[in-house]
């Protein structure tokens, strides 16, 4: 008898079917596990052995094979512990093949039968969804799980519990989805004092989804006005939501398996490796890239990060993905993220300054700045110099608008970009579109300009000689200042304010 038991595998945030099968036979006693397991796999059969021993269910002296198939597919991860227990426990009749059928599995098993969180249970709930089947995943997995809808969760806390529900000794409550909670402690604009012209220019980035660059001497306020961008955004979507979380749940940074509602805001050091920021490593797992998709990608010092890693954030910028190439595995991980990045004039940060400024001023700023390259900044909205503010002038300096004033204009422009992309493409679901990321085709339709910002613009693609991504990305600008203000056409005004953007960032 050959007892089968279905579990996924994991490529990228898709999960693909996979069949455990357990075969107990005569012959030398021997536990073999094939089918391109890895070293955590492998290592299953121990745990395995120990778990079933803690319920009272010593193995047999036989030989027993277990297969995963397909063969040809690399299987990664602990979550296989579970499936091959109950394979080993319907091939030795304990359990009936009618009391898991049509049922995903997946867990990690303790020595002492409990069942362990694991990540990945998100898109293989889903994808039991699309099969009309139901999950069997750890206790702590299951409100995660919950989210699929339309289909049964079992989330025993260990492999005992698990044995009795499925023969009806005891009744295991299925798991509610759960919300993560809002944070509603961050910081505060109002706490920022002047640097009025930095505020507006986040405020544009939060209002289009763009990107946006801050150069200023050290102290300036930067960082903290990074810190400040979450406060700005919308929530996510339901759609976007689920994305989000599947990308978590896949690199196993899930808290209790609860979906998330906030857009994510990663902030790596900069001494953080090419794998790291764009995903890889042995098990090709999401980067910081991925983990920051429909949210803020902040990278404070940009100029001190690997130049080849902030290189390869160009591909992502564009596309929204990023596809991770190895010898033996191709995974594509969503990546559209909202870049923001800080960074000093200089290595000494005080290139305006001349009685601070190095003896190497001013060729020390070009050194310094020619780290970035002209095909990532022109990947950049949003270019900014952020002035540093003088001691003295901090207890005389007005409150400027908390969070919730700027947020609630930047929700009423984020709406109306929604409602006309509607429009233009005929569908309800756009999640995630805004005037950073329109297609062209759309862009050409609502952007515009008047005349007198048409020539403006034309003057300044020669005068600066702005590539066609510029050009557009000018316009993106301008279209966003227009939403703020709640104005369909594109005027002078909001042409010359975004070639501004584009061009101040510097201090030389």
């Amino acid at each position: 008898m050959v007892a089968l038991i279905h579990t996924v595998a994991f490529q990228g945030i898709e999960a693909v079917s996979i069949e455990v099968q357990v075969q107990v036979s005569s012959g030398l006693p021997s536990f073999s596990l094939v089918g391109l397991p890895d070293k955590a796999v492998a290592e299953s059969r121990d745990r395995v052995r120990a778990a079933l021993t803690s319920i009272g269910m010593a193995l047999p002296p036989k030989k027993i094979i277990v297969n995963l198939s397909p063969a040809d597919l690399q299987k990664e991860g602990s979550h296989f512990d579970l499936p091959i227990a109950l394979g080993l426990l319907v091939a030795l009749k304990a359990l009936t093949p009618d009391d898991i059928r049509d049922k995903i599995v997946l867990g990690e098993l303790a020595l002492d039968g409990r069942i362990s969180k694991v990540s990945g249970v998100l898109p293989a709930a889903i994808m039991a969804a699309s099969e009309d089947m139901g999950i069997i995943c750890p206790y702590g997995n299951g409100p995660e799980a919950a989210w699929a809808e339309g289909i049964q969760v079992i989330a025993p806390p260990d492999l005992l519990s698990l044995m009795n529900h499925v023969k009806g000794k005891q009744i295991l409550q299925a798991p509610e989805p759960q919300l993560l909670s809002i944070n509603s402690d961050l910081p505060d604009m109002k706490d920022i004092k002047g640097q009025e012209s930095a505020k507006r220019a986040l405020e544009i980035a939060a209002a289009g989804g763009h990107n946006l660059l801050m150069q200023g001497p050290p102290g300036a306020g930067k960082s903290m006005l990074a810190a400040r961008l979450p406060g700005l955004l919308p929530p996510l979507s339901p759609k976007e939501a689920l994305e989000v979380t599947m990308v978590h749940s896949i690199a196993g940074q899930l808290n209790q398996g609860q979906l998330l509602q906030e857009r994510p805001f990663r902030d790596p050091h900069h001494s953080a490796s090419l794998p790291a920021l764009v995903g890889g490593g042995a098990k090709a797992k999401p980067g910081e890239i991925s983990l920051a998709h429909c949210g803020v990608l902040f990278l404070d010092e940009l100029p001190e990060f690997n130049s080849s890693t902030l290189e390869t954030l160009r591909q992502p910028l564009e596309t929204g993905k990023i596809m991770i190439a190895r010898a033996n595995n191709h995974v594509t991980y969503p990546a559209r993220f909202q870049f923001i990045a800080a960074m000093n004039p200089c290595r000494c940060g005080y290139i305006d300054d001349a009685e601070r400024a190095c003896s190497r001023a001013p060729k020390c700023a070009i050194s310094y700045q020619s780290k970035l390259s002209g095909p990532l900044l022109d990947r950049i909205d949003l270019n900014i110099f952020v002035p540093a503010v003088m001691a003295r002038d901090l207890a005389s300096a007005k409150i400027g608008e908390s969070t919730a004033t700027i947020a609630a204009r930047v929700s009423k422009a984020r709406q109306r970009q929604l409602e006309r992309y509607q429009t233009l493409s005929g569908k309800n679901d756009i999640a995630g579109l805004n005037n950073a990321t329109l297609p062209v085709k759309f862009l050409e339709k609502i952007a515009v300009p008047d005349e007198r910002g048409r020539n403006i613009l034309n003057q300044a693609a020669d005068k600066f000689k702005l590539s066609a991504r510029g050009y557009h990305r000018i316009l993106r600008v301008a279209r966003t200042l227009a939403d703020l203000e709640d104005v369909k056409s594109i005027g002078y005004t909001h042409i010359a304010e975004a070639i501004n953007y584009r061009q101040m960032g510097t201090a030389l």
